[in-house]
Order: structure tokens, then C-alpha cells, then sequence
């Protein structure tokens, strides 16, 4: 029997139907529909197995041929559903108890009822009348009649009955069209968890755990499943990217970044290379460039909120630490105590006590402790005021100069280091770790924080960097906070007790393409097999592995939208040809 759509002596009608999507003719047969280029015959599931598990459908969703799956849901209401299981309920104990030879198949039937009943009266689930179409494609009735073979035989080994669409293969092509509509409504009962593991968001070999921030890493390599993946769900928030230059770790992390700020997550994020610009401009962040033209930050700030009644102590503690970090060399006693006299002084010339309120007054700036120290009469001043000098007036005194020109405040802070010459780059990067682990270790303001430290190689370099990065991976679960440490230097990482230390304490690794020179140490360090191997050494740019806990980890390749892409990218030539 043939159908087509145009009409030889109707061309009004010809001209319309050519605007129309679908194929100009079609022939329908008893179990298969025909085109001009190709082949259909569609299934209905009718039989299902008695327990499922998560991403039991993958298999399917996941076929390598044309396949299409289809899933009806129906919401039966409450009133319906608890009325039809009481009526189930009592039949299978009627058959259970009146037969007299045991009938274990209608006795762990009722069984489930039960269960059922009691879970639906408790509120904790719900249920749906749910229908599962395939629908498989090839080019000729031949190929069409292996490939038939070869789902029906995967089908079988899901414990899943698919039974053809005979003189109905019409009604099952349009079923299992973007249409909402089902015409074979063959249906079956399911509960709100059986009906959670049938949805194809999951990856077969990956057990995450997800809470409420979950966040889509990518697409499974091996097969069509969604690799999602929550690190505040784990035990520990900390992640470590270890990856060669060119395989897109900073691309992957600028992803993350972006998707976790949907779930209200304050990120912080030290930026060696200014590559996370563009992205802060775009969500409304702020960007902090250290040694850039016109940029000042004051270590003399105090806090706006409540950070305890001994800031301005820690404030006075600190200075020395950045005071010994300019000079190049730890401090002795004697000026540690000249210098902590010379910081508390110079606060109170600014009307700034211990008194809290007094705290939201201008604080100083590194010129007036100088003032201070050459006012001050103890040799050691004067020897301190005078190795201050190319900070106060000399050629670093830019970041110093005034006050802080932009506050590290908002749900997106990055620090950029670029424009830090090499001799103030220690400095620079105390400054930036300590406004960071202010905020995290602030008791007033708990919420869930992300601290990326892109290129780490460059931090474990100096050692105030290297220090913040232990301190950080030892105790940032304590402050709700997650470390993602992202490095391309593999040997340093794991040749170091730092390096080890982090490793030790990330919940999650992800691997991208590694160096032939460098997969024994990072197949040693994180047990790969030889296939996990291999595939590091061949993967795509975005491609890599997830690894969390024992068993869980799974091959995926990182997707973004158009304007992800946008703004993750760090190709030269695509930034170029976005200027105007």
C-alpha cells in the first residue's frame, strides 16, 4: 500500500507539502515502513525484568547502529494508583493462598505489592504508566533484517520482551517520533525509583554520587551516557588535573567553573596567565590584576565583616610575613618586634584600634609604616625602612601605592598574575593566596567555595605558594571549601611530598592526554590498567578520565554550548577573531 503526499494536479498543494519535514512517500508493510532511503520496524517492550538498576537503558541509548528509543510517561494520580494496588494486592493473595502447590513467581509478586502499597502510602514515591518503544533503521530490508536480530538479541539479554508492531508499523514509527504521542500504548506499571534508573543520564561504569550540585563533565566515550559528577557529594572536595600543554585542562576547568556558579558556588581562582578574563566579564565577576597599570591592593585592609575580634592582630601578624617575603629573608626577633610596634602604631595614627568599629575607617598604606619606622627610634627601624624603600617609592611601589583599587568581593574572584614582574611576583601571589584563604576561613560567611590554581607548577615554585597549597588540600573540607589544583607538570607534582600530599587529598583526578614521557609515573601514582593507558596517550583535546573512588571512573569527552566555548577557549586564533 503507497502514500504520497503530493498531488500531480494540486500545485498549491504540491507547493505546501514540499515546505513540510518528512519523506515524500512511504510504503507500509505488516511489520515495516519503507522510504525513498531507507527502511523502519519498530517494538514495544511489553515484558521488563523484576529489578533494575541505574542506567539499565544504556545499552540501548548507547546501540551503535540506528536506533530509536522512546519512552511514554504517564503520572497515574495517587487516589487511582492506591485503589488498582489494592485491588492487586488482594488478587495475588487470593491466588497465593488458595493454590495448593507454592507458586513463587504470584508470591514474590504480592510481595512487591506490598511493598509498593506501604511506599506509596508514606508519600515516598509515586506511579506511572510507562511505555518503551524501539524503533530500529537501515538502508535495505536485508540489513534491516540483522540489525532487527541484533536488537532483539540485546534486548533479550536486558531481560526486556520486545514484541514487533504487526500491521501496526505505522503507529510504532510515529510513537517513537519527537511527537509526545503514543498510538501503541503498550504500558507498564512503574514506580518513581524504577522509572529514575530508566532515564539515560548516567554512565554504566561510573557510580557518582550526586547531591545538589552536580555538574556534566562530558559525554561517556564508550558509549551515549551522561558523565556527571559532584565533588561537594564526596568525602572530599579537592580535585587534581594533571594533563600535557594543548590537551585542555584549563578549557575543562573554565567549564566547571561555569556550570558550579549556577549552583551558587563562590570560586576563587588563581590565574598565572589572565585566561580567565574573558569568563569573569561575562558572569559578572571580579577580576583582580595584580601588577597591571593602575592597580593598587592595600595589605592594611581590614575586613568589612566580622572575621573575629583579633583581625587586627592577624592583620599585624601577617605584615611581617609580607614584610619578610619583600626582604627575601625570614626576620629576627628584634625586628620582628620593632616592626609589629611600627604596624600597631601606625594603625592608630589612623584611628584604627582593636575597637571594631573603628575598622571601617581608611587604613593606611605601606608609605605611612615607613614613615612610621623612620620616626621611630631603635636602629632596626631605620634598617627596615630603608630595605621597604623600593616598595614605597622606588620601582615596585605600584601595587602599593594607594589604596586597594578593587575589592576581592563577588561570586567570581580571580586573581591575575600576569602582569607581576618576576620580582614582585612573590609578594603579589601572598597577597592574592592570603585575601583567599580570608574568605574562606571566615566563620562568619560558610557557604560552598571553589579555589582553582591553574598552572600550579608556577605557585609550587614559591614557597609561601607552596605552603598555602598544603595548607589548603589538608584543610579545605574543614571551611566547606574545594581545592582544584590544575598542572600540566606531572613529575613535579608527584615527585614532591607537596605534590603527594594533594594527590592524597583530591576526592577527585582527572587525567587528560599525558606525554609518553611521563604515563609510567601517573599510571603508577592513580593504578592504570593498560587500557586506560593507552587511551591517555591517544586521547582527543577535552578527552580524559574521571577517577573517584574505588571503581569509579569512566572515559568521557568535555561538551560545551557555543557560548561556553566562547569563553572556556585559550586558542589565540579564535580570540582573534572574536575582536571586532
Amino acid at each position: 500500500m503507497m502514500f504520497n503526499r503530493l498531488s500531480d494536479h494540486a500545485a498549491e498543494l504540491a507547493k505546501t507539502a514540499a515546505t513540510l519535514p518528512g519523506p515524500s512517500s512511504l510504503k507500509i508493510n505488516a511489520r515495516s515502513v519503507e522510504f525513498p532511503d531507507g527502511v523502519c520496524a519498530s517494538f514495544a517492550i511489553a515484558g521488563y525484568p523484576r529489578e533494575v538498576g541505574a542506567g539499565w537503558l544504556e545499552p540501548l541509548t548507547g546501540y551503535p547502529g540506528h536506533l530509536d528509543v522512546s519512552l511514554h510517561i504517564e503520572p497515574v494520580p495517587p487516589l487511582v494508583a492506591a485503589q488498582r494496588l489494592r485491588r492487586q494486592l488482594a488478587r495475588l493473595e487470593s491466588a497465593s493462598t488458595s493454590g495448593r502447590t507454592p507458586d513463587f513467581a504470584t508470591d514474590a509478586a504480592a510481595d512487591d505489592a506490598a511493598e509498593l502499597a506501604a511506599s506509596l502510602a508514606r508519600g515516598h514515591g509515586r506511579l506511572f504508566r510507562v511505555g518503551l518503544y524501539l524503533t530500529v533503521h537501515a538502508a535495505d530490508s536485508e540489513e534491516l533484517e540483522a540489525e532487527v536480530q541484533h536488537v532483539k538479541a540485546l534486548a533479550a539479554s536486558l531481560l526486556l520482551d520486545a514484541h514487533p508492531a504487526t500491521f501496526r508499523a505505522m503507529q510504532g514509527w510515529t510513537t517513537t517520533l519527537p511527537f509526545g504521542a503514543d498510538a501503541l500504548k503498550t504500558r507498564r506499571t512503574f514506580d518513581t525509583s524504577a522509572l529514575a534508573a530508566a532515564f539515560p543520564f548516567a554512565s554504566p561504569d561510573l557510580r557518582a554520587r550526586l547531591a545538589e550540585t552536580p555538574v556534566l563533565y562530558g559525554l561517556n566515550v564508550y558509549s551515549s551516557g551522561v558523565v556527571l559528577w559532584d565533588r561537594f557529594a564526596h568525602d572530599n572536595y579537592n580535585s587534581v588535573t594533571i594533563a600535557r600543554s594543548g590537551a585542555g585542562k584549563s578549557y575543562f576547568t573554565k567549564l566547571e567553573v561555569l556550570r558550579l556558579l549556577f549552583h551558587q558556588v563562590e570560586v576563587c581562582v588563581v590565574d598565572p596567565e589572565d585566561e580567565y578574563r574573558r569568563l569573569s566579564g561575562a558572569v559578572g565577576g571580579t577580576i583582580l590584576g595584580l601588577g597591571a597599570p593602575g592597580v593598587c591592593f592595600n595589605p592594611f585592609d581590614l575586613p568589612d565583616s566580622a572575621e573575629g575580634d583579633d583581625a587586627l592582630d592577624r592583620r599585624a601578624m601577617f605584615l611581617q610575613t609580607l614584610v619578610g617575603t619583600m626582604l627575601g629573608e625570614p626576620l629576627n626577633a628584634a625586628t620582628k618586634a620593632v616592626l609589629d610596634k611600627a604596624v600597631i602604631a601606625t594603625y592608630a595614627a589612623h584611628g584604627i584600634t582593636s575597637d571594631r568599629r573603628t575598622w571601617k575607617r581608611p587604613a593606611p598604606l605601606l608609605a605611612d609604616l615607613a614613615t612610621m619606622l623612620e620616626a621611630t627610634d631603635a636602629p632596626e627601624a631605620s634598617q627596615l625602612a630603608a630595605r621597604l624603600a623600593p616598595y614605597v617609592s622606588g620601582s615596585y611601589r605600584s601595587l602599593f601605592s594607594g589604596p586597594t583599587t578593587t575589592r576581592p568581593d563577588g561570586h567570581l574572584i580571580v586573581f591575575s598574575l600576569r602582569d607581576l614582574p618576576e620580582e614582585t611576583r612573590p609578594v603579589g601571589m601572598l597577597l592574592a593566596l592570603d585575601a583567599i584563604w580570608r574568605r574562606v576561613s571566615n566563620p562568619a560567611d560558610r557557604r560552598r567555595r571553589l579555589v582553582v590554581v591553574d598552572e600550579a607548577w608556577t605557585l609550587m615554585r614559591e614557597n609561601e605558594g607552596a605552603r598555602f597549597l598544603y595548607r589548603l588540600a589538608k584543610s579545605a573540607r574543614k571551611h566547606w571549601t574545594g581545592l582544584a589544583v590544575v598542572t600540566q607538570d606531572a613529575a613535579d607534582l608527584l615527585g614532591s611530598d607537596l605534590g603527594k600530599a594533594v594527590v592524597a587529598n583530591a576526592g577527585t583526578q582527572i587525567l587528560l592526554r599525558q606525554a609518553p614521557q611521563a604515563i609510567d609515573e601517573i599510571a603508577d601514582a592513580f593504578s592504570l590498567t593498560e587500557g586506560e593507558r593507552l587511551f591517555l596517550l591517544s586521547a582527543g583535546q577535552g578527552e580524559g578520565l574521571v577517577c573517584g573512588g574505588a571503581g569509579d571512573r569512566a572515559a568521557f569527552s568535555a561538551v560545551a554550548s557555543a557560548s561556553e566555548h566562547a569563553l572556556a577557549t585559550t586558542d589565540p586564533a579564535e580570540w582573534e577573531a572574536d575582536q571586532p
